[in-house]
């Protein structure tokens, strides 16, 4: 019996984007993330932050190069079947979080599943056990988003983006308007129910600070050096 093979996460090879009339221009060689990494992207306000989340979520392709997302030519599929891939295969915590206010924080989770093709009744069940390790019990699964903290809507964020037990999990910026204590408790969570899920995670932040959370890191200021160990 042959094994399965196994593909990086996430790979970018010879990776070009410009956007037209010619000026601006982003340029990464290579990129590869195993599955279980995590890697923290810095880099100060008009680097090309957004725009390799972009490429890396499938929003824009490249103008030249490959991106490959599970042994998939992510880059090279339609539109239509990038935002496919991306439902079933990326998970997304936004730095405004992107809830709901009128839904309730179960409906909110479900959301990612509704888009992914698995609204379920598994679906439902994970995302009740999820919001639990998370400390959101069934008490507060029917409550409207509006009705909870920041720091459970952070939560809620968190197991939106985990339900579909993604490969990737891209997060944007999500504890920029964060206090200090609630920023670590924020990313200890994160970090931990990522873990438990096997999902690579791509963190991007101007916090220098949140390196030490992760193992590698990728400087947008210096981009041919390619992914490094964080000190």
């Amino acid at each position: 019996m042959t094994d399965k093979p196994i593909f990086p996460a996430i790979e970018l090879k010879n990776v070009v984007f410009y956007y037209q009339p010619a000026g601006w221009q982003m340029s990464l060689p290579e990129l590869i993330l195993q599955p279980g990494q995590h890697l923290f992207i810095k880099g100060a306000s008009g680097s090309g932050k957004t725009t390799l989340l972009n490429l890396l979520a499938g929003i824009i392709a490249p103008r030249q190069g490959e991106i490959m997302l599970g042994g998939t030519p992510f880059s090279r599929l339609s539109p239509g079947k990038r935002d496919t891939l991306r439902a079933r295969n990326i998970g997304v915590v936004f730095q405004q979080l992107n809830l709901i206010s009128y839904l309730s924080v179960l409906d909110n989770v479900l959301l990612s599943a509704h888009f992914a093709g698995c609204n379920n009744a598994e679906s439902r069940q994970r995302a009740l056990l999820l919001l639990q390790r998370l400390g959101l019990g069934a008490d507060l699964a029917e409550q409207q988003a509006a009705a909870l903290s920041v720091g459970q809507q952070q939560r809620v964020a968190i197991a939106r983006a985990l339900l579909t037990k993604p490969a990737l999990l891209i997060a944007d910026e999500p504890t920029s308007a964060l206090d200090a204590d609630n920023r670590d408790s924020f990313m200890q969570v994160l970090l931990e129910q990522a873990n438990a899920c096997g999902t690579t995670v791509i963190f991007v932040s101007h916090d220098a600070g949140l390196r030490q959370y992760f193992a590698l890191q990728l400087d947008m200021q210096n981009l041919a050096q390619g992914v490094q160990p964080c000190c």
